[in-house]
C-alpha cells in the first residue's frame, strides 16, 4: 500500500472538475428510480416492504428504493456476519488491509459519481458531496494502514523463565448504524475501521439516504470482499433497530446519530441477553451545541467568515456546525453586522446547482426547524432569515440569526441541526469560555482571537473533543484531527484516529514456560 495521505479536493472554479461533475449529475439522473434489495451474504434478499429516497430540492422526484429489513431479515443477516466471521478474523491483517484499501481506490476511481448521487439523495452541493467522498476514501485507506499498524505485537517486559507476548484480536460481530449527513464518509468509516481490524457487520444505513450506502455494497462487491463481511440491511429503527442491538451475537454497536437515540441504545446495550456470552461495547456519537468564541483581540473579517462557513455549510447539518457565536462585548456588534451582512448574502438552491445553502434532508427536519424558530422568536431577536422559501417544493430554509440569546435559553442549549445560528454577548473571555461551556454537549468548539495566553487557555479549559483555532470549527480530515467529542456528544470513539481501530479488538496475553 502507499503511504496514507488526505485525498485531495477539486477547484470548481476550473474548468475540468467543473465539466467533469456537471457530466457525473446528468449521468446520474439517468439512473434515478431504481430499486435495490438487501445484501446479506453477498446476495440479494427481497422484501415486500420498500425504502423510497426522494431528491430534498425536489421531493417528487425519487432517487430510488431499497428493501425494507424486518427481524426476519435482520436474524440472516446476523447469522452471516457470523459465519463469515469465523474465516475472516483469522485472516492475515494485511490481506484485510488490501480489500479495504482496495474499497477506497475504487471509490476514488468514481469520486464524482459518487458524489453526484449524494448531491441528489442528501441535498449536497458539489463542495460538500466530494468532501463526503474524499472522507470515506481517506477512512478506507488509514484503516488499512492501521489494521497492518495494531496487527505487531505488544510490547511487554521481558521475565526470565518464560515467554511472553500480547496481541490484538478481533471481537465479533457488530452493528453499524450511521447517520444521514454524511451518507458515505460516516457509514464508510464506521464500517471499514471494524473489518479492517477483523470483524463483520450488519449495515443499517440511513432511511433517508439508503440509496448511497447500496452504492457502496457495488463497490464492496467489485472490491472482492467475502461474502458476509458486510451485510446490507436497510430498514425502520422501529422494525430491526432493537432487534440488532439486543442480539445476543452482537459484541458491538457503533452509532452516529441523536442523542436520544443514542442513549436508549447506550442502555440496551447494558443488557445481557439469553445466550450472550459477552459484555457489548456501544460507541455513540451524539450531536453538538458547537460554540465559537470572539474575542477583542480577533480579526473580525476572518471571525465573521469562520461563523458563516462553520454555521451554514450543508446548512447546518452537521454535528459539528457553529450553533453559537459567544461574542465578547467590545466587538460583539461589529461581529453580529458582519456575520448578518454575509449571511444575507448567502444564495439558496438545489445541490445540483451548487448553490451555498441548500434544502434541509426531509419534511420531517423542515417542519422541526421551523418549530425550534418559532420557539426562539419568544426568547430572542430574530435578525435574520427565519422563514421557508417555496422552490421546486423542496425542503428549504433561510439563514437564520438571532441576537440576544442568554446561556439558560432553548436556542443556546438544544441541537436545532439546520441554518439556525443563535449570537450571545460575553461581558469579557472568561465568560465567553463559561457560556461556552455551558452546555450538556463537548464536541467542537473554536477561539477566534490574537492573544496566546488565551489561546492557550482555550486548548486546557474549553471542553470539547476537537478544538479549532482561527479557522472554521467543521471538516475535521482523517489522520490529521480525529474526531469524536466529550460529554453528551459520545463516547470519544475519536474516528480518523490512532486508537480507533483499537476499540474493536481486545487483547490477549500468552505466557509460555521455557523449560
Amino acid at each position: 500500500m502507499e503511504p496514507f495521505r488526505n485525498e485531495p479536493y477539486s477547484d470548481f472554479s476550473t474548468p475540468e472538475p467543473r465539466a467533469a461533475y456537471l457530466e457525473a449529475l446528468e449521468t446520474v439522473g439517468t439512473k434515478l428510480g431504481g430499486h435495490v434489495p438487501l445484501i446479506i451474504d453477498g446476495k440479494p434478499v427481497a422484501t415486500d416492504d420498500r425504502i423510497t429516497s426522494i431528491d430534498p430540492a425536489q421531493p417528487h422526484v425519487i432517487v430510488g428504493t431499497t428493501g425494507s429489513a424486518s427481524a426476519a431479515e435482520a436474524q440472516l443477516a446476523i447469522d452471516a456476519a457470523s459465519r463469515a466471521f469465523r474465516d475472516w478474523s483469522h485472516r492475515p491483517a494485511t490481506e484485510r488491509a488490501e480489500y479495504v484499501h482496495r474499497i477506497g481506490d475504487l471509490m476514488a476511481e468514481r469520486k464524482f459519481e459518487l458524489a453526484a448521487w449524494m448531491t441528489l439523495e442528501a441535498g449536497k452541493n458539489w463542495v460538500e458531496s466530494e468532501a463526503d467522498v474524499a472522507e470515506a476514501i481517506d477512512f478506507c485507506r488509514f484503516y488499512a494502514h492501521e489494521a497492518v499498524r495494531l496487527s505487531e505485537p505488544l510490547p511487554v517486559v521481558p521475565y526470565p523463565g518464560e515467554t511472553n507476548e500480547s496481541f490484538l484480536i478481533p471481537m465479533g460481530v457488530g452493528v453499524v448504524i450511521p447517520p444521514w449527513n454524511f451518507p458515505l464518509a460516516i457509514l464508510v468509516g464506521m464500517t471499514a475501521g471494524p473489518v479492517a481490524a477483523g470483524n463483520t457487520v450488519v449495515l443499517k444505513p440511513a432511511s433517508n439516504t439508503p440509496v448511497l450506502g447500496a452504492h457502496f455494497m457495488d463497490i464492496v462487491s467489485e472490491a472482492g470482499l467475502p461474502e458476509g463481511v458486510i451485510n446490507y440491511l436497510p430498514g425502520p429503527g422501529s422494525e430491526i433497530g432493537d432487534f440488532l442491538v439486543d442480539h445476543p451475537e452482537t459484541r458491538f454497536v457503533n452509532f452516529t446519530g441523536s442523542k436520544e437515540v443514542g442513549l436508549r441504545i447506550a442502555a440496551r446495550a447494558g443488557v445481557v441477553h439469553p445466550g450472550q456470552r459477552w459484555l457489548k461495547r456501544a460507541f455513540l456519537e451524539m450531536g453538538g451545541k458547537d460554540a465559537l468564541i470572539v474575542d477583542e483581540t480577533a480579526d473580525l473579517d476572518l471571525a465573521a467568515d469562520a461563523i458563516i462557513k462553520s454555521a451554514y455549510g450543508y446548512q447546518g447539518q452537521k454535528c459539528s456546525a457553529c450553533s453559537r457565536a459567544i461574542v465578547v462585548d467590545a466587538v460583539h456588534d461589529a461581529v453580529l453586522e458582519r456575520v448578518t451582512s454575509r449571511a444575507a448574502q448567502l444564495e439558496l438552491g438545489p445541490g445540483a446547482e451548487n448553490k451555498p445553502v441548500g434544502p434541509v434532508i426531509s419534511d420531517d427536519q423542515h417542519q422541526s426547524i421551523l418549530g425550534e424558530i418559532a420557539r426562539g422568536k419568544d426568547e430572542a431577536e430574530l435578525v435574520l432569515g427565519g422563514s421557508p422559501v417555496d422552490r421546486d417544493g423542496g425542503y428549504y430554509i433561510q439563514p437564520t440569526v438571532f441576537a440576544g440569546v442568554l446561556p439558560e435559553h432553548r436556542l443556546a442549549q438544544h441541537e436545532i441541526f439546520g441554518p439556525v445560528l443563535s449570537f450571545t454577548r460575553a461581558g469579557d473571555f472568561d465568560a465567553a469560555l463559561e457560556i461556552a461551556n455551558g452546555t450538556e454537549y463537548g464536541l467542537t468548539g473554536g477561539l477566534i482571537s490574537s492573544d496566546r495566553d488565551r489561546i492557550e487557555r482555550a486548548k486546557r479549559e474549553f471542553h470539547v473533543g476537537n478544538l479549532y483555532i482561527n479557522r472554521k470549527i467543521t471538516g475535521a480530515l482523517v489522520g490529521v484531527q480525529p474526531f469524536g467529542g466529550f460529554k453528551m456528544s459520545g463516547s470519544n470513539a475519536k474516528a480518523g484516529g490512532p486508537d480507533y481501530l483499537r476499540l474493536f479488538m481486545e487483547m490477549k496475553t500468552v505466557a509460555e514456560y521455557v523449560t
